[in-house]
């Protein structure tokens, strides 16, 4: 049994401009169903839960971190780039 507000494949292949729009303005997920069964949902960006960065702090940075600096930006900079 296909999803209520639902679209087969067929009917998305058919008129895929005029269905991305309709989910586009929409504010629930439009299912698309393949005989019957969901295969994708279309929804709007606004829906989709926001990204969180992943942050990852290279060994050598929290090195750096935990060092006290000298209190010169230039000097520092200078001795974390060595000889590059």
């Amino acid at each position: 049994m296909a999803a209520r507000g639902s679209i087969t494949i067929k009917e998305l292949h058919t008129n895929t401009g005029q269905r991305v729009r309709q989910a586009g303005r929409s504010r629930t997920p439009t299912p698309v169903t393949d005989r019957g069964k969901v295969v994708a949902v279309l929804i709007p960006p606004e829906l989709l839960p926001a990204k969180r960065r992943v942050r990852t702090l290279l060994p050598e940075y929290a090195k750096l971190l935990a060092k006290p600096g000298s209190g010169e930006v230039l000097k520092d900079l200078d001795a974390v780039r060595g000889d590059r």
